[in-house]
């Protein structure tokens, strides 16, 4: 499969660097590498997005990630495989991901107590920030029918 068209962020330059900036606050807000990527598995699944899901699992195992744990990111509330603070996180991940699913507010108060309870300020604005940009990607990839394995640049 061939993409339609050259990925929009690479199209026009200061896309790709305000995306850069935003991939360098993350790094700047503490939140481990390895829970950022299972958050974008997480979402890139729910969104079927099969250009970012082949990354993130790429990048999972590459990290040394179990192939129990990464093949569990699907099912990950009846998984053995998950901190209490991975659960919220994938929690607020799906939450947020599937907006237009909701009949209520997007992330309920006990939802974001739970998740605050496991991170700092700091850390919630990586994970936030996290969610966000693998949306965009999601949306961009699934769009333009990128396809699994693509080398960006």
């Amino acid at each position: 499969m061939q993409a339609r068209m050259k990925n929009p962020a690479f199209v026009l330059p200061d896309g790709i660097k305000g995306i850069g900036t935003l991939f360098k606050a993350i790094s700047e807000g503490g939140l481990p590498q390895e829970l950022q990527e299972i958050v974008g598995l997480r979402a890139s699944q729910i969104n079927g997005c099969g250009a970012c899901v082949h990354g993130h699992n790429e990048n999972l195992v590459k990290a040394g990630t179990s192939t129990e744990r990464i093949a569990a990111v699907a099912a990950w509330r009846d998984a053995p495989f998950f901190t209490d603070a991975e659960r919220a996180a994938l929690a607020l991940t799906e939450s947020v991901t599937r907006l237009a699913d909701r009949s209520t507010e997007s992330v309920p108060d006990a939802l974001w107590d739970e998740v605050a309870d496991h991170f700092d300020e700091r850390e919630l604005s990586a994970l936030i920030l996290v969610i966000g940009v693998t949306n965009l990607f999601n949306r961009i990839n699934t769009t333009i029918k990128e396809p699994a394995g693509t080398t960006w640049g």
